[in-house]
């Protein structure tokens, strides 16, 4: 069962106290709060776990600080939307909204290599009024021999670069719950120039200790990409131990399926699920078409793939774009073949912009 509070509602108010006391004394059923910043408001969440089945709904939606509540099913028990379209969908973090409604693009450096790149890409972002992007510093690779990025060496110069361009999120995998104390470090010596958004990559996708870790702390938000030929369901259990152990700031991101079937793409498009996804749960939805097509190829109509299968996911309802882009691909230190280059990077945003025109025009037609 959830008891969602009164927006804004003082935690040391009588209110609060009263209705936190009750909930706690009830038999059988533990407590957990989570407090959800939004836009304009903050929320306050409370889940009761245990045996809640004989707990009575008007009774407690009566406590001072309730405003209403609702009884929740064993799956994705905080991401979840459980039928009701009223539940909060996004966050705001360090000035950048991210809901289900409206759309960010991180375009950038699949892995980070020199400051002249990182500041090239930057510069670009700024001047095409783009405050988001993604710098890949730790890099887990199939091959043990493979560039596996320069940590936390690397981190000085790209948060310092971003700050000095006015970037205010970087979409940044780590693969090591010591990448978040690393990164936390080089922020605060630095006078936090900007922010990070700690990305879990599909190959960590069931490293629970590791979402474990993630989830406890609250200070940066989670971008999951979707398992390695997992079931979707498994995938959103797996954001759901970032919520379930305080962290409910998650972004969902589709990329692709693994299977040989999606030949000769890198892996299977998986952006039909895009609309899925947010009806099941109250996460943004984030595609990566870099990964899931593997090429920087054009098709006939002169449009590059990936743009096209960025398109299927913005005009299906897409939240946020995470895109390689590269200054000088063929030196790229990781997925230089899939990385679009600068002279694209105009044309790019503005089909994205239209995509998502095209989405709300398309979600006006069937309100109507």
């Amino acid at each position: 069962m959830l008891a969602i509070l009164h927006p804004d509602t003082p935690l040391d108010s009588d209110a609060y106290r009263h209705t936190l006391q009750f909930l706690e004394n009830l038999p059988g059923v533990s407590v957990r709060v989570h407090e959800i910043q939004g836009a304009q408001q903050k929320l306050t969440e409370v889940y009761l776990l245990g045996d809640t089945k004989s707990l009575d709904k008007d009774e407690i939606a009566a406590l001072p600080a309730v405003e209403r509540v609702i009884r929740i099913s064993d799956d994705y028990r905080i991401l979840g939307r459980h039928r009701d379209d009223r539940r909060q969908t996004g966050f705001t973090y360090n000035g950048v909204h991210f809901d289900q409604d409206n759309l960010n693009v991180f375009a950038g450096l699949c892995a980070v290599d020199t400051p002249e790149h990182v500041e090239i890409m930057m510069r670009a972002l700024a001047e095409h009024h783009q405050p988001c992007t993604r710098m890949g510093a730790y890099k887990p690779r199939t091959n043990p021999y493979s560039f596996q990025g320069h940590g936390k060496g690397c981190l000085p110069y790209v948060f310092e670069i971003a700050g000095k361009h006015g970037i205010r999120v970087i979409a940044m995998e780590i693969t090591h719950e010591s990448h978040i104390e690393e990164i936390d470090e080089c922020l605060e010596k630095l006078g936090r120039p900007t922010g990070v958004m700690l990305q879990v990559g599909t190959r960590n996708t069931q490293n629970f200790e590791l979402l474990k870790a993630i989830g406890r702390q609250k200070d940066y938000p989670v971008l999951l990409k979707r398992g390695f030929g997992i079931t979707l369901n498994e995938s959103l259990n797996a954001a759901e131990y970032l919520a379930s152990e305080g962290n409910a700031n998650v972004i969902f991101c589709l990329r692709g399926m693994k299977t040989e079937a999606g030949q000769p793409h890198r892996n299977m498009v998986d952006f039909a699920h895009v609309p899925t996804v947010k009806r099941l749960t109250r996460m943004p939805v984030c595609i990566d078409p870099s990964h899931s097509v593997g090429t920087r190829e054009r098709a006939p109509d002169g449009i590059p793939e990936v743009m096209h299968a960025t398109a299927q996911g913005v005009i299906a309802g897409a939240n946020m774009v995470l895109v390689d882009f590269h200054p000088k691909p063929e030196k790229a230190l990781v997925d230089g073949p899939q990385a679009l280059v600068m002279d694209e990077l105009p044309a790019y945003l503005e089909d994205v912009a239209q995509c998502h025109e095209l989405w709300k025009k398309r979600r006006t037609l069937y309100q109507a």
